[in-house]
Formats: C-alpha cells, sequence, structure tokens
C-alpha cells in the first residue's frame, strides 16, 4: 500500500490526473456548445445582413412616396374646392344676368324704392351691428375711413399721407 500512496503523490500520476481531468472538460465544453451552438448560421446572418441593407435602402424612397402621396391629395382636395367655387361664381354669373335679381340686390341692399313707394328705415337700439353714422373699428365714421383710401391713393409719399391725414382730420 506504501507503494501505491507514493504512487498516488508522484508526479507523474500527477500529471496524468491532471491530463484525464482537462480531457473531461474539454469534452464537457464541447457538447455545452453544441447544445448551446447558436442556430445563426452564415448563410442566416448573410441574409440578415441583406434584409437590414435592404430596409435601410428603401427607408426613405418609402418616406418620400408616402408624402408625396398625402401631397397629391392634398392637391386634389384643393382643385375639388375650386372646382365648387368656380361652380358657385358661375350660377352667380347667370343670376347677374337677370334682371329681376339686380333690383332685388338693389332694394335690400342699397335700399332702393320704385317710384311710388315710400322707404322707411327701422332702427332697433338692440342691434348690436355698426350703422352707417356710427364710428368704425377705429372711432371714426365709415365715410372718413373711405376718404382716407382715397386720400392715400392719391398721395405720392408716405410722409405726405401722414401730415394730410393729421391736417384734414384735425388731429
Amino acid at each position: 500500500m506504501a507503494v501505491k500512496d507514493r504512487d498516488r503523490f508522484s508526479t507523474a500520476t500527477r500529471l496524468r490526473l491532471l491530463g484525464e481531468q482537462t480531457a473531461a472538460r474539454v469534452y464537457r465544453s464541447q457538447n455545452r456548445r453544441q447544445a448551446h451552438r447558436s442556430r445563426l448560421t452564415g448563410r442566416a446572418a448573410f441574409l440578415a445582413l441583406i434584409v437590414c441593407t435592404l430596409i435601410v435602402a428603401l427607408a426613405y424612397p418609402m418616406r418620400q412616396y408616402v408624402s408625396q402621396r398625402e401631397e397629391i391629395a392634398d392637391q386634389e382636395r384643393t382643385l375639388q374646392d375650386a372646382g365648387k367655387r368656380a361652380e358657385e361664381l358661375r350660377d352667380e354669373k347667370a343670376r347677374l344676368q337677370d334682371d329681376a335679381y339686380i333690383r332685388r340686390l338693389a332694394r335690400e341692399h342699397l335700399h332702393y324704392v320704385l317710384p311710388g313707394e315710400t322707404g322707411y328705415t327701422v332702427v332697433d337700439p338692440d342691434a348690436t351691428g355698426d350703422d352707417r353714422g356710427e364710428p368704425g373699428a377705429d372711432g371714426r365714421p365709415w365715410h372718413s375711413n373711405i376718404w382716407d383710401g382715397v386720400d392715400s391713393a392719391d398721395g405720392s409719399g408716405s410722409d405726405s399721407d401722414d401730415s394730410s391725414d393729421s391736417s384734414a382730420h384735425g388731429g
């Protein structure tokens, strides 16, 4: 038994045991690698690379396509609105060719009366609209605003407009 104990602690025995343990570890490591081996093969990695490249290459053109489709849809809506407006203007033009329609507009908006009729203007104190003699939005009567427009159109420079406005209206 002394030979066995001595043999157990010999360098050759230790090296042999160390080699066996190392071989067992390598064998277990290879088995684990095969069990945990990635499913990603070279072909799959290449395919994934191609797909990612295509996605990146097509992202900008697809975004442009979508934005252009939206712009086309907006332009089509604008075209439809313009068509509706043109139809309304054609209808208005046709109505303005009718003398009875013109007379009705003159009576309603300009307060014209036919010969032999008596015109009345009823003033409602509860009305919220501006009356003809009442000051406009800037505190002056509407006719002053009209004359200012005529004066400014007739004037030659901005300095003369300012001086003529202040002198014409007293302040």
